[in-house]
Order: C-alpha cells, then sequence, then structure tokens
C-alpha cells in the first residue's frame, strides 16, 4: 500500500479493505471502533451480509423459493433484524432461539424449527406462535410431537429430516449426512417413517428436508444430496402423501484460507437445472444458509497485550481468547490475522512468526498459529471472516464478559451489543 496504490481488499472481504494504510469495514475506520469501544470487538457489515444474500436471491429469481437463515451462525438481534427487513426466514434449533428471532421482528409463519432434541415445551412455544414448520429427526419425535398438538387441538406442519449418507468432505464436527451422524432419518427409513407420520392426527407432512453439513466448498455432494432427496419424494407421493416443499439444508462455504467455494447463484444454477431435468422445477424450495451469509461480514477486533518470545514459539498474546473466538479450539479452524494499522515504520524488516494467543488458562487458547507479523504491544489486530459461529458460541469461561458488537452500516457505526461486565456474568447467581 502506498499513495499510488491506496486501496486493497482482503481475499474473501470485499466490504473489508485498507485506505491509505486504514483497515476499514465499509467506510468506518476499524482503528476508531476499537479506540471507542475497546477490545475485543465484534464488527459487522450490513452491505456483507446482503450482498451474501443477494447472490441466493439472483439465484431463485422467478422460482417459489424461501431461504431461511441459519440463525445459528450469528444470533445477534440486530444481524436478526437485517434479514428480517430483507424477507427473509430464519432456521431455528431452540426455543431461545425462536424467542429471539420473534423479537427481532420475523414472521413466525417463515420460521421452521430444527434440531434433535425439540422438548415438549419447544413444540409447545413454537405451535402457539403459528411457525410454519417443524423439521423433524425421528420417528420417536414424530409421536411426540403429534401428542403435544392434539393436545391444543392443532395439527403441527412437519418435515422431515433425511440422512442422505453423503460426504460433504467437510470437518467430522460438521458433517450432518453421513450414517454416523446423530441427525436425521436414516434414508432407508424415510418412506416407513412418512407412512407413520401420515397416519398421526397430530400432524399434517407438508415437506421434506436434507441438511449434509458445514463449510461445504464444492458443488457435487449438493448434487448428489438432490438426485437421493428427489428419489425419495417420487416414493413418497406414490404412496400417496404429497409434498409441497423440499428444503435442500444450508452449509455452503466460505473463503477462510484460500477457499473457494462456488458462489450462491452459480451453485443453485447447477442445482435447480437438476431439479427442471427431474421435473420437479416449480416445487416449493426451501432453504437454510448460515455462514455463507454472516461469516464473511465480520472482523473481531483484539489488542496486542505481550509479546513473548521462547525457545520453540513465539507468542502474540492478545485480549481475545477461545471464549471469544472458540472456532481455532474447538475445530482448528483457520482465520486470517492481519494489522488493523501496518507498522509502515518497519517496512523491510522481517517480520517474526508467532502464535496468536488468548489470555485464558488452556493450552487451546489459541486464535492463529505459526502466523508473521509486524507486531508490537499495543497493536490493535482483526481476525477476518469470524462473522459466524464466533459470537454466537462465545462463552463467559474464566468469567469473562462477552465482547461488544458494532453494525456499521456506509459511515455509520451502531453499538448492537454491549460489553458485559463482570457483574453481568454473576447476575442470576445468588449465595446461599
Amino acid at each position: 500500500m502506498n499513495a499510488q496504490n491506496p486501496t486493497l481488499a482482503l481475499p474473501g472481504q470485499p466490504h473489508v479493505a485498507y485506505v491509505n494504510d486504514q483497515l476499514m469495514v465499509e467506510s468506518v475506520r476499524l482503528s476508531d471502533l476499537a479506540r471507542e469501544h475497546g477490545t475485543p470487538l465484534f464488527v459487522y457489515s450490513k452491505a456483507a451480509m446482503l450482498s451474501a444474500l443477494a447472490a441466493y436471491q439472483r439465484g431463485f429469481v422467478g422460482r417459489n423459493a424461501q431461504i431461511c437463515y441459519a440463525m445459528k451462525a450469528n444470533s445477534t438481534l440486530a444481524v436478526l433484524q437485517v434479514f428480517a427487513e430483507a424477507g427473509c426466514g430464519f432456521d431455528t434449533v431452540s426455543g431461545g432461539e425462536l424467542a429471539r428471532v420473534l423479537a427481532a421482528g420475523a414472521d413466525p409463519a417463515k420460521v421452521i424449527f430444527s434440531g434433535v432434541g425439540k422438548t415438549r415445551a419447544e413444540m409447545k412455544q413454537a405451535l402457539q406462535v403459528g411457525i410454519g414448520c417443524f423439521n423433524v429427526e425421528s420417528e420417536a419425535e414424530l409421536d411426540v410431537l403429534s401428542d403435544v398438538a392434539v393436545g391444543m387441538g392443532l395439527k403441527a406442519p412437519v418435515s422431515l429430516r433425511v440422512n442422505p449418507n453423503v460426504d460433504a468432505k467437510t470437518h467430522p464436527y460438521i458433517s450432518t449426512g453421513l450414517k454416523g451422524n446423530k441427525f436425521g432419518i436414516a434414508h432407508e427409513d424415510a418412506l416407513r417413517s412418512y407412512r407413520h407420520a401420515a397416519s398421526l392426527p397430530g400432524l399434517q407432512v407438508v415437506g421434506i428436508d436434507c441438511h449434509i453439513g458445514s463449510q461445504i466448498t464444492e458443488a457435487t455432494p449438493y448434487l448428489d444430496a438432490m438426485d437421493r432427496v428427489l428419489d425419495l419424494v417420487a416414493d413418497i407421493e406414490a404412496a400417496g402423501i404429497p409434498i409441497e416443499h423440499i428444503d435442500f439444508g444450508g452449509g455452503l462455504g466460505i473463503n477462510y484460507n484460500g477457499d473457494t467455494p462456488p458462489e450462491a447463484d452459480a451453485l443453485w444454477a447447477q442445482l435447480l437445472a437438476k431439479l427442471d431435468a427431474r421435473g420437479y422445477g416449480q416445487r416449493k424450495i426451501m432453504i437454510e444458509p448460515g455462514r455463507s451469509l454472516v461469516g464473511n461480514a465480520g472482523v473481531c477486533l483484539t489488542e496486542v497485550l505481550y509479546l513473548k518470545p521462547g525457545e520453540q514459539k513465539n507468542f502474540c498474546i492478545v485480549d481475545a481468547a477461545m471464549n471469544d473466538l472458540p472456532r481455532p479450539a474447538m475445530y482448528q479452524a483457520f482465520h486470517q490475522i492481519v494489522p488493523v494499522q501496518p507498522r509502515l515504520a518497519n517496512v523491510g524488516a522481517a517480520d517474526r512468526v508467532y502464535d496468536i494467543v488468548g489470555p485464558v488458562c488452556e493450552s487451546g487458547d489459541w486464535i492463529g498459529r505459526d502466523r508473521a507479523l509486524q507486531v508490537q504491544a499495543g497493536d490493535t489486530l482483526a481476525v477476518l471472516s469470524a462473522g459466524a459461529y464466533c459470537m454466537s458460541m462465545a462463552s463467559n469461561y474464566n468469567t469473562r464478559g462477552r465482547a461488544a458488537e458494532i453494525l456499521v452500516d456506509g459511515h455509520h457505526a451502531h453499538l448492537i451489543r454491549q460489553r458485559e461486565s463482570a457483574f453481568d456474568t454473576f447476575a442470576l447467581e445468588q449465595l446461599v
């Protein structure tokens, strides 16, 4: 970066760029946000979220399709508000998520409820507000849901999540469509389960659902899963059970470290061509994208506390930790880490290789390994691609308050979550 090249966009994050050696989100300087709000600090780009959503919307032009944001990726109220105002439905997996998304202004008729362990109380809650569909994951759940609905004098709209035994070729912890996974009903058991669902007095079969994993970076697993699901639709309808919608789940990956997932509109051009070829092009389609809508919309700012050289490793100790950014500790995940203000005075100096670690008392508390940086204590670093599965999985481990959050919209930066104090972390507890 120099006077002849004042702007440098970062790969995978089109709304995050260096402008005159200042890292910006849209038109806001991250260094200013760190000074005003402190660190760790999550910053999200509204434009990036809407741009990612627009790729799906382009892919579905002229189709009967409903996009349900998988809110487990990032469930902050203002993020949900962005997608609700853009017309999205929502994929929820708990009663808490349902309450949260309704508080953000969602239309309950566009909400689906997934997950393997729904309780009777959650089922009742969802039926009371009139959600669009339950994605059911076992025959035992069918029986319980029917019983709850009958007791309320209602019929629960259901879609069965079918496990197609397709390898999504992703991390085993986020693979969901294989026989060894806990999710869904086995492909070979699906027809029997649909017959059972259709026989229960409290249920109304409305669809079929499939989800094979997360951070998927190629089209082939989706195409294979679609074939298996459409084979089932034909068998189920031949048995006299109509299927109103086909839900193909989510899971499309993002660029963390040179990953090359297909663009959403390009992926769906392939999938819709197959759907048309199989004669289902006019069927209602539902999808559940999460990470691909928010992952590259977010960064986490963190201050360098200490540099600790060692015989085998050099450590850059920062104030963000595994409770703020769980993905590296949980999945050995990679996030790009860059300085908010590069040290121009040291241009030409050799970088030093660091493990970037947090203050939590665990050896697994690391943010990045073997990163070459020119950095000093007091500098601010930006952990990129931090919009998904970071704040939504954050904890108070070591009695650390969760970070503040900012939503950037052009030149405006809105505080959408205040930083938790130590008192906040134990406010609901009491001494004996």
